[in-house]
């Protein structure tokens, strides 16, 4: 089973900041990330094809297109490909925001 992980900032205490991450806020920030691209249709290839419809900022890893997929305020992303890790962390960090593994 793949861990999945959300980047919010529903426990942050600082009343300074906005409680939630906006949409805007995230293609202001990705648009400075020359590996990230945003799309509101998200495509899974392999034996079959799955499109589906939200926001979402791929990051470019080598070969491969992961998204982080903006949903009601938070930024969710998997961690199947331990890469990610780092990335995200570096995310939560410029965003003002915590990381919780569901």
């Amino acid at each position: 089973m793949s861990q999945r992980y959300r980047i919010t900032r529903s426990f942050q205490e600082d009343t300074n900041s906005a409680q939630t991450i906006s949409l805007e806020e995230c293609k202001q920030y990705f648009s400075f990330k020359p590996d990230f691209y945003y799309t509101d249709v998200f495509t899974v290839t392999g034996a079959t094809s799955m499109s589906i419809e939200g926001d979402f900022f791929i990051w470019s890893y080598g070969d491969m297109k992961i998204p982080f997929r903006h949903y009601e305020g938070d930024l969710y992303v998997s961690g199947t490909n331990k890469a990610v890790i780092p990335i995200m962390i570096e995310i939560a960090g410029e965003l003002r925001a915590d990381v919780l593994g569901e």
